[in-house]
């Protein structure tokens, strides 16, 4: 992932690397001979245009670093593949994995860039098989190309969501069991945890994370000590992008973001869980 700089110069993210890892991630970088929680997830986690992104409020709250491995665009795959991250998240007293979409992944259908996991990289046989009236070279990015196969063909599509569905169900079940029993779960979105056909949902396609049902994270308390759900409350998102750095060529992109106050509810939420599992331990 390459460094993030904003224009104006307001806002450093002080990127750093492990020493292992191949990734920049949001610094400062922190001390790993004693006590410290991991938080691993996409952009919310990296807290991309937010000052004091909802890792840093824990680490204030709760008096104990906290790893920030948040990747911008991220998905599960950024992750199983970084042996580095995975080592300090199983040292971790506790590890927060915020839920990410299931576009952000290979499968049997595409594959994607091993650390921008965004990227369209290829199409598989199969998919092109499936699709045989679509040039996927003209593709970038995930969201981009699936949303032309939904425009091309809704029964089709539905055979490509089931497999992102599995995919990413498989794939979370085998980064919990690398990172341990000590994980919290994080639902950090305007949208509700359901199991509502994706096509019913408002926003359809711009749903996040994208094709995730209340089913498949029931599927996954078990392995967990918590699921923590946060949508945050109108007033905070009516903030817009009040708090926010960035350039003003990213305005648009701003304004699809989670704001600061989002980020606010976000920790509220978290502390209680994290405290009553970690003292459990």
């Amino acid at each position: 992932m390459k460094q993030e700089t904003i224009e104006t110069g307001e806002l450093s993210y002080a990127p750093c690397r492990y020493p292992g890892s191949r990734m920049l991630f949001r610094g400062p970088r922190k001390r790993l001979d004693m006590p410290y929680m991991a938080f691993l997830g996409g952009t919310e986690t990296y807290g991309k245009f937010i000052e004091k992104p909802f890792p840093m409020l824990v680490e204030k709250a709760m008096r104990q670093p906290c790893v920030n491995f948040g990747c911008v665009n991220g998905g599960i795959d950024v992750f199983l593949k970084d042996g580095t991250v995975l080592d300090i998240c199983q040292k971790a007293e506790m590890t927060v994995l915020q839920i990410m979409g299931a576009q952000n992944l290979s499968n049997r259908f595409y594959a994607v860039h091993p650390r921008r996991n965004d990227r369209f990289q290829s199409a598989s046989t199969v998919l092109r098989a499936i699709y045989h009236d679509v040039d996927f070279a003209d593709f970038s990015f995930n969201r981009q190309m699936l949303t032309a196969l939904h425009s091309q063909s809704l029964d089709r599509f539905e055979t490509v969501v089931n497999e992102l569905r599995e995919a990413w169900s498989a794939r979370m079940k085998t980064l919990i069991g690398l990172i341990g029993e000590r994980c919290l779960l994080l639902w950090f979105s305007e949208d509700r945890v359901c199991d509502d056909h994706w096509s019913d949902r408002p926003n359809q396609l711009q749903t996040d994370p994208l094709f995730i049902t209340a089913s498949m994270i029931d599927e996954l308390r078990p392995l967990v000590k918590k699921v923590v759900v946060v949508n945050p409350s109108e007033t905070a998102i009516g903030q817009g992008t009040k708090g926010m750095f960035f350039p003003p060529s990213q305005l648009k992109t701003a304004s699809e973001m989670l704001g600061p106050e989002c980020h606010v509810e976000a920790a509220r939420a978290l502390i209680p869980g994290i405290r009553d599992n970690l003292y459990s331990i």
